[in-house]
């Protein structure tokens, strides 16, 4: 692009991270807070997951016919997409070492434009340079806030882009402004995790819990563990809705217990306990979903390689499924 405006891209432009870190002209979104990051242990862990940018995206009004999006380089290849009103206009890979990501052609007139972020890498941002004569504005958001906390499942590494993985799908869907809490492999009900939700401004919050804690929580300790991050978040959110979200269907692990003794059949049923306990005692903004809504067994062929992860369109899939079965509980009341 010649003839450039050039915008330094702030913290003010991003949605979906909960924090940014500063370099030497540069920006990079976490999702948790940077400063207290060493709270997060292990730091190849949560903290690892938590510099991709899954969810996050810049958010902006221009009227330019062109933008270009300037980084730092990385070694891998990162992909990103445009998106209006929901809608994808363009995706774009930004190949290993590429320093700039270009989106051309776009629609006349000033458009609202989210460009979302890589989901399984990071991004350090430097500036967005359009056409020399374009406006440029960053507009409020009037969309509801929607937090979702999860594992690689909802991280989505295996989307076919990041504005396709299936909390984005279903925020697009029902235009939402969404902040993904999906740390590949980090979802153990962190209490850490539930005193950052509890603080952040959210009008819908779901907790989709329980594929990483087979390797982490046993029977005496799952259960408590809903019970305990539900009212961390309920000393702040006393009657924001939240959903809680079972596993997704995984064949080996149904009915066979991990290695310390819960199945995916088992972790349900004291899922749906803990929320009907919950309820009892009072709640009365909260929901429980079977994961096998969002992705059941008539997927497993197509969708779903190696038994645990949906592929590319089984995210999409999955979005569309969360979206009617999960979200509408709480928007169409």
């Amino acid at each position: 692009m010649s003839d450039q405006k050039l915008i330094r891209i702030d913290e003010s432009m991003l949605e979906g991270a909960i924090s940014c870190e500063a370099g030497d002209g540069w920006i990079r979104p976490w999702r948790l807070p940077f400063e207290q990051r060493s709270l997060f242990p292990p730091e190849d862990g949560i903290q690892a997951r938590a510099m991709m940018a899954a969810g996050v995206r810049l958010r902006f009004a221009t009227d330019s016919s062109c933008l270009a999006l300037h980084l730092v380089p990385q070694a891998g290849a990162r992909c990103f997409d445009l998106t209006v009103g929901g809608e994808i206009l363009q995706t774009v890979t930004a190949e290993a070492s590429a320093g700039t990501v270009e989106f051309r052609d776009l629609p006349d007139g000033e458009q609202i434009y989210e460009l979302w972020l890589p989901t399984n890498a990071t991004v350090e941002l430097c500036a967005l340079a359009l056409a020399a004569m374009a406006s440029f504005r960053v507009p409020s958001d009037p969309r509801l806030k929607w937090i979702t906390y999860g594992s690689s499942i909802s991280h989505c590494g295996g989307a076919t882009s990041p504005a396709r993985a299936w909390p984005a799908t279903a925020a697009r869907a029902r235009s939402l402004n969404l902040t993904c809490l999906g740390y590949g492999g980090q979802c153990h009900i962190d209490g850490m995790v539930g005193l950052m939700i509890r603080d952040k401004p959210a009008d819908l919050i779901s907790l989709k819990l329980g594929i990483n804690v087979q390797g982490s929580l046993g029977l005496r300790a799952y259960k408590p563990a809903i019970i305990a991050m539900v009212q961390i978040i309920r000393e702040k959110h006393r009657t924001t809705p939240i959903i809680l979200v079972s596993p997704i269907i995984s064949p080996p692990r149904e009915d066979t217990p991990g290695g310390l003794g819960l199945s995916l059949n088992r972790m349900r049923a004291e899922m749906e306990d803990a929320w009907n306990r919950l309820v009892a005692a009072g709640d009365q903004n909260l929901y429980y979903v079977h994961g096998h809504k969002l992705f059941g067994e008539d997927l497993v062929a197509d969708y779903l390689p190696d038994d645990l992860h949906p592929n590319g369109p089984g995210y999409e899939i999955m979005g569309v499924n969360a979206a009617e079965q999960a979200l509408d509980l709480v928007l169409t009341n």
